[in-house]
């Protein structure tokens, strides 16, 4: 099992969007998100500075495949084409990268 962390700004005026969207995520989703060995997801709010802090455990074998068989679906690219809008990447984010990885430096269980 492997814990990431990942981090994007939110756009002021979509707030109560990315509220709405993220307390009906729709269940195609849910489902995909499973199926990509995700599990313990969860998106934490940071207001005013109006930062999201993404936190998920990876249980699978291949993390490559797995990503890129969530970004293929269709659903989860009409999802993507409704939540995008929403969101403001850090412009210090590596390239390729839309939430920024986060490096893990502290756990204890």
């Amino acid at each position: 099992m492997q814990r990431m962390g990942m981090v994007i700004g939110l756009e002021p005026a979509k707030l109560a969007e990315y509220k709405r969207l993220h307390a009906a995520v729709w269940p195609d989703i849910l489902v995909l998100i499973s199926e990509c060995n995700i599990t313990n997801y969860s998106i934490f709010l940071k207001e005013p500075e109006n930062l999201l802090f993404g936190y998920w455990e990876y249980v699978g074998q291949d993390f490559d495949a797995d990503m890129a068989k969530m970004a293929a679906h269709p659903k989860n690219q009409e999802w993507w084409s409704v939540c995008m809008p929403c969101q403001k990447p850090l412009a210090t984010r590596k390239e390729g990268e839309w939430w920024a990885m986060m490096e893990e430096v502290f756990h204890h269980d």
